[in-house]
């Protein structure tokens, strides 16, 4: 028993930078706040996040550009309100048609 304490001694005392070294990189590299999988899972992150700023800007775009098209048309105020809301003129008759309540053949 002593002998194999007195082996296990001589090898540390003979690697122990080494081992100071690897056990160091381990805690840094796996083991940290601030280790190199959570700096990974972070630049995935950023990347998924810039995206979305990107399609989120397409967008703010695309609705400043129909907000001045409506302050600057009224029609197009109408063309809306007919389109999505199906409202109507005075002198005119609107039709909707449903195709999901089809009668089946048998």
């Amino acid at each position: 028993m002593a002998s194999r304490i007195n082996a296990i001694w001589n090898f540390i005392s003979h690697y122990k930078y080494l081992i100071v070294i690897v056990i160091g990189i381990a805690i840094v590299g796996f083991l940290d706040d601030n280790s190199l999988l959570k700096h990974m899972q972070y630049d995935m992150q950023i990347s998924d996040l810039k995206s979305e700023i990107a399609k989120y800007e397409a967008r703010h775009e695309e609705d400043s550009c129909r907000l001045h098209e409506l302050k600057q048309d009224p029609k197009a105020i109408e063309k809306i309100a007919r389109e999505r809301y199906f409202m109507k003129a005075d002198d005119e008759d609107i039709f909707v048609f449903d195709n999901m309540g089809k009668p089946e053949n048998k």
